[in-house]
């Protein structure tokens, strides 16, 4: 996701401002905060830095305890001037309540502060949320500045109607309800001719769905309910946060997602074929894909006729381990991650043993044993295990878990990288 940049100035909207910041971080954003001196006598640093979960800076030459870094991602080695490191790491700049001041200085090109020094030295996406008193807001001085910041390419979200701070007053000047601001955030990063730098650009990530159908003749097959909803989701999710995506699909009906390389399977072994092939070229595997352990040793050439047949007895053997022997050909820096579909008790140790045995960097554990989850339904809810945690998705539509899912990707890339020597 995209890395925010909030700066907050001097009135009584900035409290809305942490509502941003919260609204932000649970769409996967990364949010630091810059104040003005005038912005702490409404909401403390301490608030901020609470809600992103990094330092909050007000003065110029104020050392960054995370030299310029946002959440999530790996400081520098040197020690950059760190405000303009901010600056340079940010895919969008938000500066929400903008003053009528602010507005005033930004047109000018002052820059006597943290905020308006950011503005002048950011090439990123400039968003504004003015908020202030109603006759400030329609001051000729104040639409001239507006005017200014638009021509120059600033995305404006002017501000509501509506009860002011001054009881009594009404009119227009409340600051534009945060979800409005992020959302404007959003659109400024995806605007035509702009480049988005997402949480996943550059990687390329390999998923697979569905179930894989073994035959018994040419009419029967040997197969499992796995819709393939969970790895589509998978898929579409890598995808929006900016990863080349390739799907591939065992029997899956559903819409291939928006951008998404689509190869359709059938049997355990096309899969194989397919993913040996794919794989030396991602930098991620989620296998996703319910892959039968068993196929018919020999598959009949036609229709195996019931007349005159009490019974049909089959003989199996084991497909091959897809998961294990990509895992056994993976090179440095790749990822794998892989689900497991467990029945009731004991399911949480099973998934540890493939996590070990495969040699795994994160197993997805869901329990089958429930009607409501899993297999066909729209909604799961999943453990994902890696190997120093697990963590509980509580149930919720299966976009919101691949959500999960991938972030968890996220972090385990972003500890291999602090790792290496």
């Amino acid at each position: 996701m995209a890395r925010i940049l909030l700066g907050v100035t001097g009135g009584i909207a900035a409290y809305k401002a942490v509502e941003l910041v919260r609204l932000a971080t649970k769409a996967g954003h990364a949010v630091r905060v810059f104040q003005t001196p005038a912005s702490l006598h409404f909401v403390g640093k301490a608030t901020f830095e609470g809600v992103t979960g990094a330092p909050v800076l007000v003065h110029e030459l104020e050392p960054d305890p995370s030299r310029g870094a946002f959440p999530g991602a790996e400081p520098p080695h040197h020690d950059p001037i760190s405000h303009l490191e901010l600056v340079r790491r940010s895919d969008v700049y938000v500066i929400a309540p903008a003053s009528a001041n602010t507005l005033a200085k930004l047109a000018g090109g002052h820059a006597d502060n943290m905020v308006t020094t950011a503005a002048l030295a950011c090439t990123a996406p400039l968003v504004l949320a003015p908020a202030m008193n109603n006759h400030m807001w329609t001051h000729p001085a104040t639409q001239t500045s507006v005017e200014t910041l638009l021509r120059r390419g600033a995305t404006v979200i002017g501000p509501d109607a509506g009860e002011l701070a001054s009881r009594g007053e009404w009119g227009a000047g409340r600051l534009a309800e945060p979800a409005a601001i992020l959302a404007a955030a959003e659109s400024a990063l995806e605007a035509p001719g702009r480049f988005r730098p997402r949480s996943l650009d550059g990687l390329r990530v390999l998923v697979t769905a569905g179930g894989t159908r073994e035959p018994i003749d040419a009419v029967r097959y040997v197969g499992n309910r796995s819709s393939g909803r969970m790895g589509v989701a998978l898929a579409a999710e890598a995808s929006r946060r900016g990863a080349e995506v390739t799907l591939i699909a065992a029997n899956v009906s559903l819409d291939p997602p928006e951008g998404v390389r689509w190869i359709d399977v059938e049997t355990a072994a096309e899969l194989e074929r397919a993913a040996r092939a794919e794989f030396p070229g991602a930098d991620v595997l989620l296998m996703a894909a319910a892959v039968s352990d068993f196929r018919p040793a020999e598959a009949g050439s036609g229709k195996i006729e019931k007349h005159g047949r009490e019974g049909l007895a089959i003989e199996t053997e084991a497909t091959v381990d897809v998961l294990g022997a990509l895992s056994e050909i993976r090179r440095p820096g790749q990822t794998l991650v892989g689900f497991a579909a467990e029945h009731g008790e004991g399911g949480l140790v099973r998934a540890r043993e493939k996590l070990e045995r495969k040699g795994l960097d994160a197993v997805v554990l869901n329990d089958i044993s429930r009607a409501d989850i899993g297999f066909d339904s729209r909604d799961n809810e999943v453990t994902i295990l890696t190997g120093v945690r697990e963590a509980s998705v509580p149930r919720r539509p299966k976009s919101e878990v691949a959500a999960a899912v991938l972030d968890e990707v996220e972090a385990l890339r972003a500890e291999k990288v602090r790792l290496r020597p």
